[in-house]
């Protein structure tokens, strides 16, 4: 059982630090897309992608200054940050290196040369933004291949089931960062100019989690910000919408034993999902909003972690 449980955690890990650096990536494009879109004397700056992402109190104890530099830097290569590109990707092939024999082999490969490839790349991702969004698009890419890779080729078990767990409570944390972005941004004046700026915005939050043209195939062809949310939030069909996380959260955890606690925490944050009115949102409220579900799944999380990987915890506590 303790090894079981290693296992476990290990490959929950695995699948949510992959995540992790193509959320990243996408949370760093939909920024940088954010900014080329505003208009002059609108209230936005780099420092709300650090806030946005988690990270604000950590990047504090570094550094002082919120430039792009800096904080692209912070986010994708600097490994004193254990959520930058870099360090989730090492840390994801650290994971998959010590538990090889239960993956497909092809898998320390892919994940290797992700490894490679960003630490390659990355640096030109930091200095020019004009090759960012080639680079960090590279990363997601490859990330793809991996997933695919993972349910093409490997038995759907309680092992597999663990690894959909990781993926699906990052993915849902996530976008619901990516969404938050534009509950950030102030505009100097509310007009046409500024609504069509809005709608620039959102379809920019779309096209970041590959959204686009299923919100215009199942909502509307016109972008509006109540639309967009409700779609990212609500949406069952739509792989990255939270609901579908969710849902998939749900299914993973039926099909392992003792999940009574881990599904009532799913359960409630279902439920506060449901119960959220969207509609004309202030950018304050949807944060609030945003907030709570973030909240929401890491109250799944530790009671994941309380059920299923605590016994490896609590015989290493014994022995030291």
């Amino acid at each position: 059982m303790d090894m079981l449980s290693r296992v476990a955690e290990n490959l929950y890990w695995m699948a949510r630090y992959l995540e992790r650096a193509e959320n990243t990536a996408r949370l760093i494009n939909a920024t940088t897309q954010t900014l080329l879109d505003l208009p002059h004397g609108a209230s936005f700056g780099w420092d709300v992608l650090i806030r946005v992402a988690g990270l604000d109190s950590l990047y504090s104890q570094y550094h002082s200054a919120a430039d792009e530099a800096t904080i692209v830097h912070f986010l994708i290569l600097d490994e004193r940050n254990p959520s930058a590109i870099l360090s989730s990707i090492r840390h994801a092939r650290e994971n998959t290196r010590t538990f090889r024999e239960v993956l497909p082999m092809e898998l320390w490969e892919r994940i290797n040369d992700l490894f490679l490839y960003i630490g390659l790349e990355a640096p030109r991702a930091v200095e020019n933004r004009n090759q960012r969004y080639e680079i960090l698009n590279g990363v997601i890419q490859k990330r793809h291949g991996i997933v695919g890779l993972l349910s093409g080729s490997m038995s759907h078990d309680v092992v597999y089931q663990f690894i959909k767990l990781g993926r699906n409570i990052e993915r849902a944390d996530m976008t619901t960062r990516i969404v938050d972005v534009n509950s950030a941004v102030l505009l100097p004046h509310q007009d046409e100019a500024a609504a069509a700026t809005v709608e620039r915005l959102w379809m920019g939050t779309l096209r970041a989690l590959s959204a686009y043209e299923m919100y215009r195939r199942y909502r509307s062809v016109h972008v509006r910000g109540p639309d967009v949310v409700d779609f990212l939030l609500k949406d069952e069909n739509f792989p990255r919408t939270v609901h579908h996380c969710l849902n998939e959260i749900e299914s993973c955890l039926a099909a392992l034993p003792s999940y009574e606690t881990a599904m009532r925490a799913a359960r409630r944050a279902w439920r506060r999902l449901e119960g959220m009115k969207l509609e004309e949102l202030s950018a304050a409220v949807l944060h609030e909003y945003l907030d709570q579900v973030q909240v929401d799944l890491d109250g799944i999380h530790t009671a994941l972690a309380r059920q299923y990987f605590h016994l490896h915890h609590a015989q290493q506590s014994m022995l030291s």
